[in-house]
């Protein structure tokens, strides 16, 4: 007895055409970071910092947990961006044993510069590609 697949023509188009404006997106957006001297994995790193819900800082657990990365990579990844005076590493406030990644200027302007150049892309992968959780890209 054959079982009637559960995905449909339909749903592999849908599919398909998601990734490829995810992949257009991502694709414009490491053109965007490398106009602006930074890799795409830099600046993500600093909109998750510019991003993080209610506080302007996040440790390197939760920067990798954002990133999908090992914790040791974005280690890394923090020390390239504080080399290039991005961000900065602070003793924690409530604990002392944790250290918190801040933005420094320059890396609020780099992001500040990448998101907005990035916001037609944007619209447009959203006006092609709603997701449910978007209320409308800025």
């Amino acid at each position: 007895m054959d079982k009637k697949p559960t995905l449909d023509k339909n749903d592999f188009e849908r599919l398909s055409q998601f990734r490829y404006r995810l992949r257009c997106f991502l694709r414009q957006s490491e053109n965007i970071c490398q106009r602006y001297g930074l890799t795409s994995l830099q600046y993500q790193l600093l909109l998750h910092l510019r991003g993080f819900h209610g506080r302007d800082w996040a440790t390197v657990g939760e920067l990798a947990e954002r990133l999908q990365a090992k914790h040791h990579g974005v280690v890394a990844l923090v020390d390239r961006c504080e080399q290039l005076a991005l961000v900065e590493r602070r003793q924690g406030r409530e604990d002392r044993r944790q250290i918190e990644i801040h933005l420094l200027e320059e890396g609020v302007k780099r992001v500040t510069q990448i998101a907005e150049t990035h916001q037609p892309e944007l619209r447009h992968l959203h006006e092609e590609s709603p997701f449910p959780l978007w209320d409308h890209p800025t």
